[in-house]
């Protein structure tokens, strides 16, 4: 039953990343990517990591895909169409052939990069705590080790928030100034 569920996960997720790519609409582009980050949550669950399919569902499933709706909606994507040419589609190909070269010889070249990090099981003073255990670790982990890179994605995400809300910004027409200045 674990194998199905894995397989039909992972074959959802997969079919709504697809649809997130080749959707032409940015709204339904949106929802497939809420799709996909519950098929992630639902592989997270497999592996009895209860605490990161939660937060899965709660900060990306949820608030930061309320934010691309968001940004979705101020930058009115209906209004313009973005043409893509077969140029740029072969420029697209070859940039994702470069990239998945360079990491291949990355994976190669630093080994220490690809191996998988050794588990140790909780001592057994804590196993009584379970789960509280592996989540004050993994807070602990995340506001110690990782600052930085969760610092850099919080800042990021202000970023582009600003951006796209000084883009949006609806421009006041040519004819629109004239008729200001004659009034």
């Amino acid at each position: 039953m674990t194998a199905f569920l894995f397989y039909f996960l992972s074959a959802l997720t997969i079919v709504a990343a697809l649809f997130v790519v080749f959707n032409r609409e940015a709204v339904n582009s949106a929802m497939c990517m809420i799709l996909a980050l519950g098929g992630v949550a639902g592989m997270f669950v497999l592996l009895d990591a209860y605490f990161l399919a939660a937060l899965q569902v709660v900060v990306y499933a949820g608030a930061v895909m309320v934010l691309f709706l968001f940004i979705i909606m101020l930058m009115d994507t209906r209004a313009r169409r973005i043409r893509v040419t077969e140029m740029d589609l072969v420029a697209g190909i070859g940039a994702l052939l470069m990239l998945t070269v360079g990491a291949i010889w990355l994976a190669h070249k630093f080994p220490a990069v690809a191996e998988m990090p050794e588990i140790h099981p909780l001592p057994s003073d804590q196993v009584a705590l379970g789960y509280a255990s592996a989540t004050k670790t993994f807070g602990f982990g995340l506001f110690t080790r990782y600052m930085l890179p969760f610092q850099v994605a919080g800042f990021l995400l202000l970023i582009s928030m600003v951006g796209v809300i000084v883009l949006s910004k609806k421009q006041p027409a040519e004819d629109d100034k004239s008729d200001q200045v004659r009034k």
